[in-house]
């Protein structure tokens, strides 16, 4: 693939993702920057890394898709509180062959950061998290 057709391709794929009504400036900047840098290190007649086919398909990177109130899936660009269940229903995956298949590091959330926050405020409010137990008098 020579350079014009990597250009056009970069191009192609931005133009994808900016189209959609939650892409940010930086994440465009992002996809871009990683696009360029995965294109300019293949050899010509590489096929393009898993990464680069995510960026693809969905038009997320991990940085990208990863949201206070929502969490996106980098197979098919749909926004999630939760991963797990898409996962396993709709790209048959467990969450560690998610993770491997997009070089993703082990502790990289599935749970939207506000949507686990906000369950744990709600365990706190009602008891969970206290040791409250009396110690039992049989000695």
């Amino acid at each position: 693939m020579d350079t014009p057709d990597k250009t056009a391709l970069v191009a192609q794929i931005v133009s994808a993702f900016a189209s959609r009504p939650d892409a940010t400036v930086e994440a465009i900047v992002a996809l871009t920057t990683r696009l360029t840098l995965e294109l300019a290190d293949a050899p010509p007649d590489a096929p393009p890394p898993a990464a680069l086919h995510a960026a693809v398909a969905s038009g997320l990177t991990p940085e990208s898709a990863l949201r206070r109130d929502k969490i996106f899936c980098l197979c098919c660009g749909k926004g999630f509180q939760m991963l797990k269940r898409h996962l396993g229903a709709e790209h048959g995956m467990t969450e560690s062959e998610y993770r491997q298949k997009f070089g993703l590091a082990d502790d990289y959330p599935l749970v939207a950061p506000g949507y686990s926050e906000r369950k744990a405020n709600y365990a706190r409010s009602v008891g969970f998290g206290k040791y409250s137990r009396q110690p039992s008098d049989a000695e």
